[in-house]
């Protein structure tokens, strides 16, 4: 058995060669009040409350959101920096 993680097709990790789509969460769970995002796996309240009801197709979505929020996420926090 390979210790490489399984990827779904959307691209994403599986939780298990048998899984379906992993979930994002870090255990660093604080909400941003700016962006409404959690400051671990940048999902909003809704997204987490909803991640287990959720197919897999729409759990994907969600990752590729995150894909684009990480960058958002990342340069604000770079400004932040370069500001002070």
């Amino acid at each position: 058995m390979s210790s490489k993680r399984e990827v779904r097709a959307c691209g994403v990790p599986t939780a298990a060669p048998t899984a379906g789509v992993a979930s994002p969460c870090i255990n660093v769970c604080r909400m941003d009040e700016a962006s409404g995002w959690c400051e671990g796996c940048l999902r909003t309240i809704d997204e987490i409350a909803a991640w287990a009801s959720l197919g897999d197709d729409d759990k994907c979505a969600v990752w590729l959101r995150l894909e684009e929020r990480r960058m958002v996420w990342d340069a604000a926090r770079r400004s932040a920096e370069a500001a002070r």
